[in-house]
Formats: C-alpha cells, structure tokens, sequence
C-alpha cells in the first residue's frame, strides 16, 4: 500500500495567506487605479470671520483646483463637472490652477474653453497660475485658454468687486515654482475695508504672507497626497505642499482675527494615474457672519 505524502499545515496556512495577501493587493490595486480616480467628493466649508459683512454673509465660493486635462482626465469627465458646479449654483467660481497635464502634448486644448464658458457664476470666474500652466510652453496657451473660458487670470494683481454696499478683493499670485510671484505688487492696493481673498497654487506659501491682508487663502498642487497609506500618510507631496497638504487651517497672525487656508485636493491626477485615499474634490465655501451673543 502506497502512503500519500501530507502536507504539513504550516504549508496550507502559508498558501491561503499568500492567496489573501494577492486578493488584497489586486483589490487595492484596482480601487486605486479605476474607482477612486473617478469619484468625485463635495467638500463643504463654513468660512466665519468678522470681514464677513452682511453683503457677503451666505456667498457660496467653488473652487476647482488641478484638473491635469490629458490621458487620465477627459473631456466628457470635464462636461459632467461642469453639470455638477452649475448645479451648486455658485456666486463665485476660482480655479487655482493646474488645467492641463503636459501643455505640450495634449491635442484638444480647442475643445477645453466651450466646456468651461458654460460654467455659471453671479459674480464671475477667476484663476491664477499653476506650476503645468506654466512649464511645456503653457503659459500663453493657458491665459488664452482661461480668457476664452470666461475666467480672469489675475497674475500678481487684485480686484475689488462690489457686493451691495461692501467689497470683497481677490488677489492672485503667479506660481511659486515657475512664475513670478509678488507680493508687494499684488497687496498695494488692497483696501482696508474688504473681504480678502487670495489665491495662490502653492499653500505652503502661507508661511510667507506676514502682515499682508488675507481672510481666506484657496490653493491646491498637493493633490492631497495623492496616495496615502494608513498609519503613514503620503507617499509624496511637492514642493511647496508638504506642510499644508488638504484642508482647512487657520492662522491668527498679527490680529485676533482669524486668517484661513484651503488646500483642495484637486481633481485630476499626475505623474502617475492613481489616487487612495485621497477622493478627487470640488470644494463649496460659504462666507458666514460670526455668531453675535
């Protein structure tokens, strides 16, 4: 009688934990590369400061950040967001840059502003800078990209819109890592008596704004990450985005009054087309008076 060899059952544990292990890996894989690119997560933020007047009190802001248009994000992904921006009904609209992924390779750059000119504001659509916008010979294609999209690019400048009887500025820096940021001549002229907006690619910029007037701070180029780890965190953020990586932060300067920063996570992806645990984000920000008791 022949004796059939067993395998010991430290054997079989080690097959299922190794079958595990590639499910696990394939899963996660496959999360990150086909499903949490595609989503998209509307994250709503509350903005109180005493800048907020009655006028300004209940402005819904929207800003858009890093798109990376090309191989990984459509045109027919654009379409649908701008559905989703519309449907938001926004007073005002901010791109804080980044639109396509590589300027000098994308070949659709036509079909890009008809899409966006659909974009519906009541006080307008305004964008700066990003570091792609600039780099591949995109810095003149952007700003006529942008123009003919119906956004005013504000590169180092300000403007002052009226709102009833207050005035809300949005300055716009140029990039931090391929413009020609200054600070000087984007604050001179900034009234006292405003609500101050700024907007700027680079978030970890905040830690160079001093005594210069911001209430609000929107930027992004962090992409959140782009992947995260638990107990770990990001594998990587760029330059200029490694202390401020997503959300909201809060600063208390040279006054009692509070000084935000955003950082969007962004829409797109770059580098690589993937993204865990960072849910590509269109961000609504609602401007609200301070509680008075």
């Amino acid at each position: 009688m022949k004796l059939k060899h067993k395998k010991p059952a430290s054997f079989n544990l080690f097959i299922l934990f190794t079958a595990v292990l590639l499910l696990a890996a394939g899963s996660i894989y496959y999360y990150a590369r086909q499903i949490e690119p595609n989503l998209l997560r509307i994250e709503k933020v509350n903005i109180s400061t005493p800048s907020v007047t009655a006028d300004l009190n209940g402005m819904r802001i929207i800003q858009i950040s890093d798109l990376h248009l090309g191989k990984f994000y459509s045109l027919d992904k654009l379409g649908s967001l701008v559905t989703r921006i519309n449907s938001l009904q926004p007073d005002l609209v901010v791109f804080t840059g980044d639109l396509l992924d590589n300027f000098s390779q994308y070949r659709d750059s036509d079909k890009v502003a008809p899409i966006l000119k659909q974009i519906k504001t009541t006080l307008g659509k305004y964008a700066v800078y990003g570091n792609h916008d600039q780099g591949g010979g995109g810095k003149h294609q952007y700003l006529r990209l942008m123009s003919d999209s119906g956004f005013k690019v504000l590169v180092n400048e300000n403007i002052v819109l009226k709102v009833g009887r207050s005035k809300l500025n949005i300055a716009g820096l140029d990039d931090f890592l391929l413009g020609s940021p200054d600070l000087k001549s984007t604050f001179k002229q900034v009234a006292t008596d405003s609500f101050d907006l700024l907007l700027v690619h680079e978030p970890d910029v905040a830690d160079r704004l001093g005594s210069y007037p911001v209430d609000l701070q929107l930027s992004g180029h962090s992409h959140g990450g782009q992947v995260q780890l638990p107990g770990y965190g990001s594998l990587y953020t760029p330059p200029l985005a490694r202390k401020y990586t997503e959300g909201l932060y809060t600063f208390y300067r040279q006054s009692r009054k509070p000084s935000y920063l955003y950082v969007n996570r962004g829409i797109g992806t770059t580098r690589l087309p993937f993204r865990f645990d960072s849910i590509p984000e269109l961000t609504l920000l609602t401007l609200q008076q301070p509680v008075t008791h």
